[in-house]
């Protein structure tokens, strides 16, 4: 019964945490305006099929994909563990599931140690690829030690996780070969009956240790990473879903008018103006100069970056030794958003703390070193798009603050002028084709 309450409260602090968490994260996503989600529903769903749940995009690096892939499907599996454990926990019993799945139960155990193996295995191999052979795009400058030790953190404590499973099992058997108490016969796992040799000479005391603690490890980990989950990378197990229904249908590369421009081209050249554009009230500010300036869709994204630097590793300007990193905007855009979350937290409403994402965390130098050419959008395993960050921000900065660099400006002129990038007339244009006499 003691055990059953502790458990319960325990349960019921970490449910509390969690929505706490939930909420806030929800609320800082909806500081970002409104975003148009029309588009083919059944499109929509077969792109969070395949690139989410499926990893498609994660096989452009076969062997890479397939460890990343024996942990996901390991987390879903293994996790559906703990209903049994939330049953016996909260009402005193032990191995639950054993009375109304038989021999079943042995089979499913087998499945669940399995992949905790594997999991072990993949995460072990990460852990060396970032700290001993020290990939590089998980050196880059922006993966300061606060990034780089969240990722270490949440490896070592899948490691751990798994191997309190593997081990508890492995107690469970021993204490069910010596007839003792409650622990009934389930038949030998697949793993941790290799372990039981290393245990088996302990005395029962020792052996319940074993057990009750690693299955309390276990699941106190479990909630634990619950609820650190919101404040590392790995928020995108939950919010991959979401972000590749609502990513981008239109053709890669593609840009959406400008309503506002586009307004003012069509007065500009006595066109005639649709309903919608004659009500459309006059723009507050082109581009964006911070957070509230984005879409909710592209603040989501920002929560759903996996920091992996894919997007980076493939930048032609970061290969060239440019300043601009596709995931450093990313980081940078969830980073300002969490801080005007803890100013309003902190003071009911937003108080201006003389802050912009534009200028204070992405620098002008790094707006205009992106191409436009696509190659971060197309590597992101989870369909985030770094690029509508840039070009928002790079609006603002010429359009609002007329701060392109003057051969851009040129360009700019040309276009409104002889409506192509050279300084030509339109009537003159192809007099270099012409023979000379």
């Amino acid at each position: 019964m003691v055990s059953s309450m502790i458990f319960f409260a325990c349960l019921a602090v970490a449910a509390y945490f969690v929505f706490n968490n939930i909420v806030k994260i929800r609320r800082n996503i909806n500081l970002g305006k409104a975003f148009e989600t029309t588009g083919n529903q059944g499109e929509r769903f077969k792109k969070m099929i395949f690139i989410a749940f499926g990893q498609q995009k994660m096989f452009d690096r076969p062997l890479v994909a397939l460890l990343h892939l024996f942990v996901y499907l390991g987390f879903l599996i293994v996790n559906i563990e703990m209903l049994e454990i939330i049953i016996d926990g909260l009402f005193g019993t032990h191995r639950v599931l054993l009375k109304f799945l038989g021999n079943s139960y042995h089979f499913m155990v087998n499945i669940f140690e399995f992949f905790a193996i594997t999991i072990i295995i993949a995460c072990v191999i990460f852990y060396v690829r970032r700290n001993v052979l020290k990939i590089k795009r998980f050196w880059f400058s922006e993966m300061s030690t606060a990034p780089r030790t969240d990722a270490n953190i949440i490896l070592v404590a899948e490691i751990l996780l798994m191997s309190a499973f593997l081990w508890m099992n492995a107690a469970d058997l021993s204490l069910q070969a010596k007839g003792l108490g409650h622990y009934t016969q389930t038949g030998s796992f697949l793993i941790s009956s290799h372990l039981v040799p290393f245990i088996d000479h302990l005395s029962a005391g020792s052996l319940i240790f074993i057990e009750r603690g690693a299955w309390w490890f276990h699941i106190l980990g479990v909630l634990a990473f619950a609820n650190y989950l919101p404040y590392s990378k790995h928020l995108h197990i939950i919010l991959a879903f979401p972000n590749t229904y609502f990513s981008n249908l239109l053709p890669a590369g593609q840009f959406k008018n400008m309503p506002e421009v586009t307004k003012e081209v069509k007065l500009m050249l006595n066109l005639p103006l649709t309903e919608a554009e004659n009500a459309a009230a006059p723009a507050g500010r082109f581009g964006a100069k911070d957070v509230p300036d984005l879409t909710w869709k592209q603040l989501m994204e920002a929560y759903t970056c996996t920091e992996c630097g894919r997007c980076s590793s493939v930048c032609p300007a970061n290969i060239t030794g440019k300043k601009l990193s596709p995931r450093k905007i990313m980081m940078d855009t969830r980073d300002r958003m969490e801080e005007i979350g803890a100013n309003i937290d902190k003071n009911g409403s937003f108080q201006d703390d003389g802050k912009t994402l534009y200028s204070n965390y992405i620098s002008q130098e790094e707006l205009l070193a992106c191409t436009t050419c696509n190659a971060c959008v197309d590597a992101c395993p989870v369909n985030i798009d770094p690029l509508s960050i840039i070009m928002d921000l790079r609006k603002f900065m010429i359009m609002e603050e007329s701060k392109a660099p003057a051969s851009w400006n040129n360009m700019f002129s040309n276009l409104e002028n002889n409506m192509a990038p050279w300084k030509f007339a339109p009537t003159e244009r192809f007099n270099w084709a012409k023979k000379e006499e």
